[in-house]
């Protein structure tokens, strides 16, 4: 480890960044951002042995760091996830690989529909599918909590041969039969389609009874497996609101304050941050500060295309700008694309204006 290394953490500021550590080849291998760099980087060289494996493998490779300001924690968000992407360090692993990119996958086997969860994406065939999701294993655990509260976990499916061992177990309605139990089960696919879509979250609130009718019998164990089903599901519903939200193409312009006079400005398209800019109130007047800032909003919506479907490559930005605007760190308005597109701007101007001289 270089020598000088924890005197450089010292000297570190308090302020957001991002920091790239490096091996003693010089090679960047981990990529990490912080709210504040120096408590961040800090936290590495504190209680060496009570860190978990992978940190402690990077500090033995460990030789020396560089380090990139921000003026806010979401700027170092998703600087870091630029970073990763073009560097690939060796101990990001979790952004690094494109297979931990997963879609659910409703399809037709044997003349009926089964969900599935799957790592391609086939445009323009007949299958469903929902997603992408960054971690494979959530969207698993979502697709065994659904098939296990609802009982269509059949391990013979649609052989009209006799019931299946899942069946003798109770794991499954009976689907395996035909007749009528086919019907309640083209019903429960059909809830499951809306879950996933948005449009009807009813699953949610019959698993969360579920839950509360188990409590209220002392099967603390049932009541458990509820609890944790109903995470998971919530897990990828959170992941499709992002993309339902990022594929509505709002144009947001988004403002943090840094201190009481000066403020980070956004504006934000899709899963892009198309220009951001420091301002402070008081170094012009009013009006010369509006006109500034909507020029530049005209100008890049006009040389910028229009985001459209969220493919895996763009859900990590989709994901941070969500939660950001989502955040009390922040405060935004929407800006409707006729005020953009129109030679009238006055809709830009009474935004920007609420936004940036009465803000709360």
């Amino acid at each position: 480890m270089h020598l000088n290394i924890k005197e450089k953490v010292k000297n570190l500021p308090l302020s957001p960044g991002v920091y790239l550590m490096k091996d003693s080849q010089g090679h960047i291998i981990y990529v990490g951002k912080a709210k504040s760099l120096k408590k961040r980087v800090q936290s590495y060289f504190q209680d060496l042995k009570a860190h978990p494996q992978k940190i402690k493998k990077l500090m033995a490779n460990l030789n020396d760091f560089d380090y990139i300001l921000t003026d806010t924690e979401f700027e170092a968000f998703m600087l870091e996830c630029k970073l990763i992407k073009e560097m690939k360090p060796i101990f990001n692993r979790k952004m690094k690989s494109p297979k931990s990119y997963s879609y659910i996958v409703i399809k037709m086997e044997k003349g009926h529909r089964i969900l599935e969860v799957t790592d391609k994406f086939i445009d323009n065939d007949t299958n469903q599918y929902f997603g992408p999701f960054i971690n494979k294993y959530t969207a698993e655990r979502a697709i065994q909590g659904l098939t296990e509260a609802f009982k269509i976990s059949c391990s013979n499916p649609f052989m009209k041969n006799g019931p299946c061992l899942n069946y003798s177990l109770g794991l499954c309605i009976g689907m395996c039969l035909g007749g009528q139990t086919l019907v309640h089960y083209d019903n429960i696919i059909n809830k499951i389609i809306d879950l996933l879509s948005g449009t009807d979250f009813s699953i949610l609130e019959e698993l969360n009874q579920s839950m509360i009718n188990a409590s209220e019998q002392f099967d603390f164990e049932a009541a458990a497996k509820y609890r944790n089903r109903l995470d998971a599901i919530n897990a990828i519903i959170y992941k499709e609101k992002v993309i339902e939200f990022t594929e509505e193409d709002k144009n947001f312009v988004v403002r943090e304050s840094l201190t009481e006079s000066t403020f980070k400005l956004f504006f934000i398209r899709g899963n892009k941050v198309l220009f951001s800019g420091k301002y402070h109130l008081g170094s012009t007047n009013e009006l010369e500060l509006l006109w500034s800032i909507k020029e530049k909003i005209l100008t890049y919506f006009n040389t910028t295309s229009s985001p459209t479907k969220v493919s895996k490559d763009d859900l990590d930005e989709a994901q941070i700008i969500y939660s950001y605007i989502k955040s009390e760190n922040c405060s935004f308005k929407i800006i409707p694309e006729k005020g953009i597109k129109s030679k009238k701007t006055t809709l830009i101007d009474e935004a920007l204006y609420e936004l940036i001289f009465h803000y709360k």
